[in-house]
């Protein structure tokens, strides 16, 4: 019997987080606006309205191009797409083709342990490894606007049209549906990293077209492809690309070899399969030319260096850094995945130099409140008040504990350390003279202790530090209580 292969291919929208569209003034954040309300004559295609680019969107997406090693090109230009639908308000995208911004790229990323590799190695079992994808391109180019199907009749909303892209276009170097998933959920973390794109996919940030085909095993032939079109979460990529690639296997076994022909489908998420939309489009269904009225643009040397020089670390690159700080994989994804989170934390190890403190503080304590108060990271409390707590650790304001109990209230009220300790009189005791009458006040209501302790029992030393404690409701400084403790013994 003949072994096939998957062979699979991703095309990634990426919104980019600038102010404006991409070739108009007009608000880039649509999200949850009035229909048809972020729009001017430019963005819906009116005549004799010129497009300008924007010049933000640009330097975003040379910045992501670099992160993904791609080669900026010196010169590349826009071009018109031709196709007809009702949120195109202009009959065309405004794209590259031919000299796009940037091409041949490559990305690492690290497929997730199987579930057979986690149950026979444990939970962070190598699987296969790290995994290279090329990149093809990066371009540029305005999105459409969306479409709300209501029975026989389809609402158009037009605030989405003109919204600055990016195409991140793969090779065919994909083999599976969790390779596919593991490289968006790694190029999903660059995006964000380099501040290109939020890429909230709830909002449609970021999308997926992926095209899968079948070939025998050990030849290099690419065969006609299904494409399907707008995938819009993680979770759909791998079921979509699951269960194409059962139906092209099937269709193989029936018919002895793989599709005739190229071809598009859409994933139907709630039925839990493909449906057949079209033959595949090419380029020259498309009638490409070039965008009469923007001229090609020349990429500044020394501008695209000085954004190489600048990019931040990769996310690869980050991880491996908390791991070497001594975190746990999960801890280090956890940081990886979260940017709020990872923010928080970076700002706490820099304060104390601690990476198991920093741990302690934001990814127990920290997250343990969110979970239990049902909150998300987004709404964690600022950088500046988690400095401010530690600061008032570290100075002796409060203890440990009484930290802990600030923290929770900081994420429960929003307020800041400083008025949470004013309000609930949480302030540490560092008064020798006040600790040194408690703990003759404790010496004395409890002789067992200081006889079990001059029997040679040092632990018995807890009920006194104990008694402290439970009269100063916690409050008192648990080191200046040990120290003037032994010193009276």
């Amino acid at each position: 019997m003949v072994e096939l292969e998957a062979i699979i291919g991703l095309e990634v929208h990426a919104q980019m987080n600038t102010k404006t569209k991409m070739f108009c003034g007009c608000d880039n954040d649509a999200f949850g606006k009035e229909p048809n309300t972020t729009v001017c004559e430019i963005c819906m295609g009116h005549p004799g309205t010129l497009p300008v680019p924007n010049r933000e969107a640009i330097i975003k997406a040379v910045n992501m191009s670099l992160a993904l090693k791609c080669t900026v090109n010196p010169q590349n230009h826009f071009d018109r797409k031709h196709y007809f639908y009702p949120d195109l308000p202009s009959g065309f995208q405004i794209s590259q083709y031919d000299f796009p911004l940037a091409s041949k790229g490559e990305v690492e990323y690290d497929l997730r342990p199987s579930p057979a590799a986690a149950g026979e190695g444990g939970a962070g079992a190598p699987d296969e490894g790290i995994k290279k994808c090329g990149i093809t391109r990066l371009h540029m180019e305005n999105d459409a606007g969306k479409l709300t199907h209501r029975g026989s009749v389809t609402l158009c909303d037009y605030n989405r049209a003109g919204t600055p892209l990016m195409e991140i276009v793969t090779e065919p170097d994909l083999r599976s549906s969790d390779e596919a998933v593991a490289f968006a959920e790694e190029l999903r973390r660059m995006l964000i990293s380099v501040n290109a794109s939020e890429a909230d996919m709830f909002k449609g940030m970021m999308r997926f077209d992926a095209s899968i085909s079948l070939r025998e095993k050990g030849t290099k032939k690419l065969n006609p492809r299904s494409e399907i079109k707008n995938l819009n979460s993680f979770k759909a990529l791998e079921r979509a690309l699951t269960y194409e690639e059962a139906r092209l296997r099937k269709t193989w076994e029936e018919t002895g070899g793989p599709l005739p022909r190229d071809i598009t489908v859409g994933w139907q998420d709630d039925e839990g399969k493909t449906r057949l939309l079209r033959d595949k489009e090419n380029a020259g269904d498309y009638r490409y030319f070039p965008e009469p009225d923007i001229p090609p643009l020349e990429m500044d040397e020394k501008m695209v260096s000085k954004i190489k020089s600048e990019l931040p670390v990769s996310p690869r690159q980050k991880k491996k850094e908390y791991l070497g700080m001594g975190l746990t994989d999960a801890e280090a994804a956890t940081l990886i995945d979260q940017t709020e989170l990872r923010s928080l934390f970076d700002v706490v190890l820099t304060k104390t130099k601690d990476a198991k403190r920093a741990s302690s503080l934001v990814l127990t304590q920290l997250i343990g409140f969110l979970n239990a108060h049902g909150k998300t990271s987004a709404e964690a409390p600022s950088a500046e008040a988690m400095l401010e707590l530690v600061t008032a650790i570290d100075a002796g304001q409060i203890s440990g504990n009484a930290g802990k109990a600030v923290l929770e209230a900081m994420v429960t009220t929003g307020k800041p350390p400083k008025d949470i300790i004013a309000a609930e009189g949480m302030g540490q005791i560092s008064d020798e003279a006040k600790i040194e009458e408690l703990v003759k006040e404790a010496i004395e209501k409890n002789p067992k202790a200081i006889e079990d302790y001059k029997k040679g029992k040092e632990s018995a030393l807890g009920a006194i530090v104990g008694y402290v404690m439970k009269m100063t409701k916690g409050q008192a400084n648990p080191g200046k209580v040990n120290a003037i403790l032994m010193k009276q013994l």
